[in-house]
Order: C-alpha cells, then structure tokens, then sequence
C-alpha cells in the first residue's frame, strides 16, 4: 500500500490531521492495528506544542450543530447528542464557549459508552482545571477516539486475514551451471551421497505474493500494486544467478525475501520449487570411461522438492511456512512383503498373500524443529532419505504399506534429529499376476495393475520415534 493509500485509509482516525498517518506510514509494518495506534500516538506525542494545538483545534464542538466529520456526527449520535432537549443543548452550547474561551481549544471526549449526562458532568468538571492538565487531558481523549476508530476496522481488517487472497506464477523454469557447490553433508549408513557439485541447477519454481494491499486489485480493478507475473519469473530467474548458496531450501528463502525488500506492501510470500535432476554421463578416458563433467542426462526419477514462506513480521523476514521432500520415488521389492489378516466380508475379493511383489510410488515432506536449519548446515539432503526408504525397503519383511511407511518415518527421524516430522503419500501399484508359476524358474509373469489405486497418507512424529524406542542396530 502506498503513502496515499495508506493515508485514506487511517488518516481520518485523528480528526481532520492526516498528517499522523502521512508520518506513520514512514514506520510500517505494523504487526497489529494496536501496533498502528502506538506508532500513531508517539507521533503526537513528539510534535510540537503548535501541531498540538492544531490537532486539538480540528476537533468540533460536542453538540454543535455544524459540519463535522462523519466518524464525529456516528459517535455523538451514539452518546445522544442529537437528540438534545432545547435546555440541554444551550447548557452544552454554554459549557462549550466557556471551556474554549479558557484554553483555546474545544471540549474533547471519547463519548463512547457515554450518556449526555454523564458528558455534562465531566464538561463542567473540566472547566476548572489548569491549561497544562487540560491540554494532556485532551490529548489523552484524542487518542481514545482514535483508538475507537481503529477498532472499528478490525472486522474489515479480519475478513481479509481470513480470505484466501494470493496470486503468482507457476512453472518458471530456471536453470544455473555451475552453482555453488553442495559439500559437507555428514554421512549416514544407508547412503554414499555426500553432496553435489551443482554444475546443473535446475528448478520449475512456482510463486504466490500475498497482502492487504491487493485486496483492491480483486474488488476494484486496482491495479497500482499489482506486480505483473511476468516480473516475478524475470524476478526469479535473475535472482538465481545472484544466489550463493547451494541448494533449493537456500535459494527459496533468498528470493522470499528479495522480494520483500523490493516490494514493500507485500505482506508474505511463498514459492515451492521442483528438482529439474540430471544424471552425470560416462566418457571415454585414457584407461576406460569417466565421469563426464560437460554431458548430462534429464533424469527421468525421483525429483526433491522445497516450500518457504516468509513473511514480513516485527522481527523481520520471518520463515512461518517450510517443508522439504521427495516426490515420484517408484520403488518395487519383488519378494519379502505379505498383506494378510485384513477384514474379509460379502465385499472382499482380494486375496491375502504372504509373500509377493511390492511396487509402491512414495512422496516424502518433512519439516524441521528449527525452520533455519533447511538453509543451515544442518540441512537434511533428500538423496539421503530417499537411499533410507530404500534401504528400510529392503531389510523390512513389510506386512503392509503402512507398515513400511511407519518404519521408514522411524529410521529418518532416528537418522536427523533436527526433523520434527515426516509425512507420506504413498500409492500402490503392485503389478498384477498372469502367470504364478513357471516351472523350473522361482519367477512369475505380471502386468500393470488397473485402477482404481490404493493410497496411504501418513505423518510420523519425533514423539511417535520416542514411544516407539525404535533403533536401526537392533
């Protein structure tokens, strides 16, 4: 939100001194309309005794038959003021004179909750106070009537915190060689990788910019704070070659708050990101085939994934949402799994089997204790959690998918205690049996299985592992 925005949208909480809001908007972000008030109010509070002055004089006579802002006329209406007997209203007219003649400056009161007698009452109590104790008493009532006036945009500013409200782009794809590389990572039994050297980075990045501000660009056609799409692919695609980092976690929060710093009314900003993988290739070498560090290959398999949003808060750029993953890993496991014991009834066709091929297709989230670990050196490389489902794949003697799922979520956490939690979606696509027996041969023939599929969705915990007393060296 602009200056001038932001200026008609509170500059009428102080009576006709829009200047306070002008200066607060210098101060934003608020964390609260609370917080506006108190940035508000220490801006009266440090003025001068003239602009004080001024405030005080902006105010109308209570009573008074004139122009008057609208807040004004609502909240003397509300105390009764219009509806003035001809004796009181010349008692108020009197009282009025009386008070200004003496302090140079009207009658202030936050007349909320107020009656016209309790008003009169404290008007001629008033009267007979000192200048100096009068001019604080005012102000104090000033910013009582502001911060009426505030609350009555809470309702407004709720029903937009409770709106889903964001827009953005998807599929920006964004590709850097020679990256920093990914060194460091310490090792883990199930797993060789020890990191990467990056010389392909490549992403599919989607971005979502959140905020009050764009509320307008919904409801009015307002398009003065709009940042077009096409600028946040340009944003994020530029950004990456000004990102030192090595990996996916570390370069969603970088751009998350770049476009903080660059675009100030945005409240919070999420992007996720996809892996684009490539394989290393072999080449031909003076004894044999090597590595080759020019060619690559897509790679067709599973992929990481990462999501970050941070939010522009009181502390600063703030992570409030996070996760990092793997997806589309298809593993199968062609003998040491069983699915029996399950409820057989009118409706049960499926028979039980106690040993059969397991083909599964898993997408693993986790999350951190600590959301600053992601893009810290304690970081969790999903090449190691996916080489730790695999491996729990093969030593587990599985009796279901959600027996495998439930070990693999143990052996993680056991293996990073700087996760809080992982999750699974799993699906089975077991193949389906055309031939069982082949004489002469332990094998069997099968075909793809015919939907409808069979899936598991399920979060292991750190306190799931610490009732579990589970260990990998049992």
């Amino acid at each position: 939100m602009d200056q001038a925005s932001f200026t008609k949208a509170v500059g009428w909480v102080f009576e006709r001194s829009s200047w306070i809001a002008e200066q607060a908007w210098e101060k934003r972000p608020f964390s609260s309309l609370t917080d506006l008030h108190y940035k508000m109010k220490n801006i009266v509070q440090v003025s001068s005794l003239k602009e004080k002055l001024a405030l005080l004089r902006a105010h109308p006579d209570l009573a008074a038959r004139v122009p008057m802002a609208n807040a004004s006329i609502k909240e003397q209406n509300e105390a009764g003021l219009n509806q003035l007997s001809y004796e009181e209203y010349k008692e108020f007219i009197k009282l009025n004179k009386m008070y200004t003649q003496k302090f140079g400056f009207p009658f202030i009161m936050a007349v909320r909750g107020q009656t016209k007698e309790t008003i009169l009452i404290t008007m001629r109590k008033r009267i007979g106070s000192t200048y100096e104790v009068e001019v604080e008493e005012a102000l104090h009532q000033v910013y009582q009537i502001a911060g009426f006036r505030l609350d009555t945009l809470k309702e407004v500013v709720a029903m937009r915190e409770n709106r889903t409200m964001y827009y953005g782009k998807g599929d920006v794809y964004v590709y850097r060689t020679y990256a920093k590389p990914l060194t460091g990572i310490p090792p883990i039994p199930e797993s060789h990788f020890r990191g990467r050297d990056n010389i392909i980075f490549g992403m599919n990045v989607k971005v979502a910019l959140k905020g009050e501000a764009f509320f307008s660009s919904f409801t009015e056609g307002d398009n003065r704070l709009v940042v077009a799409t096409d600028s946040m692919k340009n944003f994020i695609q530029r950004h990456l070659a000004q990102y030192e980092g090595a990996n996916m976690e570390g370069f969603l929060h970088f751009v998350c708050k770049c476009f903080l710093d660059k675009y100030s009314h945005i409240s919070a900003v999420e992007v996720t990101s996809d892996e684009i993988p490539f394989d290393s290739t072999l080449a031909p070498a003076q004894n044999g085939l090597k590595e080759s560090k020019l060619v690559f290959r897509h790679s067709r398999n599973e992929y990481a994934t990462a999501t970050m949003e941070v939010a522009r808060t009181d502390k600063g750029h703030t992570i409030v949402k996070h996760s990092s993953g793997v997806k589309e890993l298809q593993l199968i496991k062609v003998s040491g799994n069983s699915f029996y014991g399950f409820i057989r009834d009118e409706y049960t066709t499926l028979p039980e089997a106690h040993d059969r091929p397991l083909f599964i297709y898993l997408n693993l989230s986790w999350k951190y204790n600590d959301a600053g670990d992601a893009i810290g050196t304690r970081y969790v490389a999903a090449e190691q959690v996916r080489d730790i489902a695999q491996a729990v794949f093969h030593e587990l003697d599985s009796r279901s998918i959600q027996h495998l799922i439930w070990n693999i979520g143990l052996r993680v956490l056991e293996r990073f205690p700087q996760l809080d939690e992982i999750q699974f979606e799993s699906n089975n696509r077991t193949w389906e049996t055309v031939v069982e027996s082949i004489p002469n041969s332990t094998g069997s023939v099968f075909t793809e299985p015919r939907p409808p599929f069979g899936f598991q969705v399920f979060v292991v915990t750190r306190n799931d592992l610490a009732h579990a007393k589970y260990s990998s060296d049992k």
